[in-house]
């Protein structure tokens, strides 16, 4: 896509669409699906194509979030499975 400069800082795309910053992409990465969502509703309008990457990439960061804490806290879990045992009762 060639992109001529209109007025402001705005990029335009040779199609008319206003092509929108790769800083958007930053929103999922911090805030996950919420950023995606938040992303997605911003973006759409403009740059659909950019939009659902932000969402895509929202969910699949909540995904691994997701896995790599259940991993965590089963295998937390495995070591410490009579963790509350080992305490003498009161």
């Amino acid at each position: 896509m060639i992109y001529k400069l209109s007025t402001g800082s705005e990029f335009v795309g040779i199609d008319g669409v206003r092509v929108r910053s790769r800083w958007w992409y930053l929103l999922p990465i911090l805030f996950n699906v919420i950023g995606g969502v938040i992303a997605y509703f911003v973006l759409r309008d403009d740059d659909l194509r950019k939009a659902k990457n932000c969402l895509w990439l929202g969910i699949i960061l909540t995904a691994i979030n997701i896995v790599s804490m259940v991993i965590v806290f089963a295998i937390f879990d495995m070591n410490n499975f009579d963790y509350w045992s080992s305490y003498p009762s009161v």
